[in-house]
């Protein structure tokens, strides 16, 4: 029985001439939060758009739950699999009530037909019942109740940022991969934010953050990796990665 929830062997990308990632490897185990960090140009975004199915490798090997994870497929395929992601940019639908934004990552959990939807079966009510219920939940787990009929776009920027991972959430996925969660926000919505990612993991969810906030991903994250120019400089505990020299040298030019 594999150990990983996730793993990767040897993941190489080129872009023309550049080298974007050089043989990483790295393993993500069940329940865990982990870290993925580094500065401008290292790789951090190629790496999580392979992971997330936006990119293909051009060599090395993806496992989820020990199956193969087949790389030229589809993104939508990524997230059947149990891999969902949130994106650098907030990706809602704007003019789309809060409530139905959530409802959106449930399709594919729907116990109704499209027939169903049309004729307003008994079958079709009793599973939109149902699937409201998940994303009210939903909603409450991220601090948005009391949102559900606001226009998303109405929303303040640190609640997008929210709703765009209780949509996320409404997948199921066995992997949750967040760019950039806390970028643009204040320094309390950081902490709450930081706060509910770890009520997740502690509700058995799996959650990986790329960020450029070193010393919120320290106290946050239970593992951490660091690239730079493609490398994988170290992947430990926070403890390690902080006293690092590759990783000082990195972030501050130097040990001194």
């Amino acid at each position: 029985m594999s150990t990983s929830l996730l793993r990767l062997e040897g993941i190489v990308k080129h872009f023309w001439c550049i080298q974007a990632l050089q043989g990483i490897s790295l393993s993500i185990t069940p329940h865990s939060l982990y870290g993925l960090i580094g500065p401008n140009g290292a790789g951090k975004t190629t790496l999580f758009n392979i992971i997330t199915g936006f990119y293909q490798a051009d060599l090395g090997e993806m496992f989820l739950a020990g199956t193969p994870l087949p790389s030229r497929i589809a993104p939508h395929e990524f997230n059947r699999r149990g891999i969902a992601r949130t994106f650098q940019n907030i990706r809602l639908f704007p003019q789309m009530s809060v409530l139905d934004n959530v409802l959106v990552g449930r399709f594919r959990h729907r116990g109704s037909s499209i027939l169903d939807s049309v004729l307003r079966t008994r079958r079709f009510r009793e599973d939109e019942q149902r699937q409201r219920g998940v994303a009210r939940d939903l909603l409450q787990l991220m601090g948005l109740e009391g949102r559900e009929r606001n226009v998303a776009a109405t929303l303040a920027y640190g609640e997008q940022r929210r709703l765009e991972i209780a949509r996320a959430l409404a997948t199921e996925p066995q992997l949750l991969a967040l760019d950039e969660p806390a970028a643009g926000m204040n320094g309390r919505e950081t902490e709450e934010l930081g706060q509910r990612l770890q009520s997740l993991q502690k509700n058995g969810l799996t959650l990986m953050v790329v960020e450029h906030d070193l010393p919120w991903v320290l106290r946050l994250c239970d593992r951490i990796a660091v690239l730079d120019f493609g490398h994988l400089v170290v992947d430990d505990v926070p403890a390690v990665v902080q006293r690092h020299p590759q990783v000082i040298a990195a972030y501050l030019g130097g040990e001194d």
